[in-house]
């Protein structure tokens, strides 16, 4: 199929250009994360005994950094499709949507693959015995992708029609991560803060990563039907307005 075909010229593209001509390429995706963990790590184990789940301060912080980095990341690859692949939208072979699908296979693809790498090297380094509820931690991921998928497609529209969006955005995000429970756990939120902190998607998808990994934690308050539904409002608006725009955003 034309389209196949194009989504995977889109992709092939996208890793050299991507991790292909930097020094370290894919290696420089594997170490933020790496350092980020580590960090907080060495920053709460010096203040606090034991981590607020099992006896592993690097898999407890992995297990909720991870899915939090791998939103953002997906996210921002889905906004910038439309400048990354400016000058091939006017091919005709070509359409925004193809280039918003290369992307976000590419992205996910990266993020898995870190996922697994860190997580793998942590638990083999902390010498953790572990019950992995695998299904737990695929559901995780196929929530944060698709989240990022929905606000990376409004975000694709709203930052090449209104420029200062990029700036506002940035604001917005910054307290994301103190607001999704990374290096706390959602039960050890006071009242009534709990409940307006629900609100926020990403405290269901960290909470469902941790669940796959720490076989006593039930995460009873997520909700995934709600993650959901908000990447699916998100996905629709933001297409919808791509096809009516992407014309004259393209140009911009």
């Amino acid at each position: 199929m034309p389209a196949l075909r194009t989504i995977f010229a889109l992709i092939f593209r996208e890793m050299s250009t991507s991790y292909g001509k930097s020094p370290g390429g894919f290696i420089w995706t594997v170490l933020e994360p790496v350092g980020g963990i580590a960090l907080l790590t060495i920053i709460f184990s010096l203040g606090v005994r034991v981590p607020p789940m099992g006896s592993s301060f690097a898999l407890f912080y992995a297990s909720g950094l991870l899915p939090f980095i791998m939103f953002l990341d997906i996210s921002r690859k889905i906004a910038q499709s439309l400048s990354f692949s400016k000058q091939l939208l006017f091919y005709p072979g070509v359409t925004f949507v193809d280039a918003i699908i290369a992307r976000f296979v590419l992205a996910c693809m990266i993020q898995a693959l870190v996922f697994v790498i860190v997580l793998t090297g942590i638990i083999y380094y902390d010498d953790i015995e572990l019950i992995v509820n695998l299904p737990r931690i695929m559901l995780a991921f196929l929530m944060a992708a698709g989240l990022a998928l929905g606000v990376g497609c409004m975000n694709c529209f709203l930052m090449r029609r209104f420029p200062v969006w990029a700036n506002i955005w940035g604001i917005i995000t910054r307290p994301l991560f103190l607001l999704s429970c990374i290096f706390m756990s959602f039960d050890s939120i006071p009242m009534p803060y709990r409940d307006y902190v629900w609100f926020n998607p990403l405290i269901h998808i960290v909470g469902t990563s941790r669940s796959g990994f720490y076989s006593t934690y039930r995460a009873e308050y997520v909700e995934p039907l709600y993650v959901i539904t908000i990447a699916a409002v998100l996905f629709a608006a933001g297409l919808a307005l791509l096809t009516k725009w992407h014309r004259d955003l393209a140009q911009r």
